[in-house]
């Protein structure tokens, strides 16, 4: 691969199409937050063996604010309890707001997110030599796992394993 991603592998319970795009539609813009139980019981049978901490892919504060939830977040938190895995919502911080993503292209998503997440001050003592499963709904062209993979590995993290509810094939566009 010419240019390899920054993740050490991506695991979707499903792929992306109409029954999937409906319950992730239902969660992140219907406020059905049992959705995120739904999907992280079809996630469970994914999670790494080896996986030390849950981090989801975080949400502007603003978005958060006016969605009322990171869904992302919510899908983590169903993941501990059935795992027994750790999840840290505060770790990693989506520090500059970022346009929607859906419409553009590769290049585009990944110009977007470029710059915006951080870690929180005292994140590379917990980071330290961990495996990290990042959570998200859907990993359409990469971009927001690639980013946030480099800053968790910048701050220590041995690995990063994206663990999704669905994944984009082919050309399809995710909502």
């Amino acid at each position: 691969m010419a240019a390899p991603p920054a993740h050490d592998g991506v695991r979707a319970a499903v792929a992306y199409g109409d029954v999937a795009r409906g319950v992730a539609l239902k969660l992140k813009y219907g406020g059905r937050l049992g959705c995120a139980d739904t999907m992280a019981r079809a996630m469970m049978r994914l999670m790494p063996s080896d996986a030390d901490l849950l981090i989801p892919v975080p949400l502007h504060r603003w978005r958060t604010w006016s969605r009322g939830f990171n869904q992302a977040a919510l899908i983590a938190r169903s993941l501990s309890r059935a795992s027994g895995t750790p999840s840290d919502v505060e770790l990693l911080r989506r520090v500059k707001a970022t346009p929607i993503l859906r419409g553009l292209g590769p290049k585009g998503r990944a110009k977007a997110v470029s710059g915006a997440f951080a870690l929180a001050p005292d994140a590379q003592a917990i980071l330290r030599g961990k495996t990290i499963v990042l959570i998200d709904d859907v990993h359409t062209s990469g971009a927001t796992a690639n980013a946030c993979t480099r800053v968790l590995k910048r701050g220590g993290a041995a690995r990063v394993i994206l663990l999704c509810w669905a994944r984009v094939l082919h050309d399809a566009e995710a909502d």
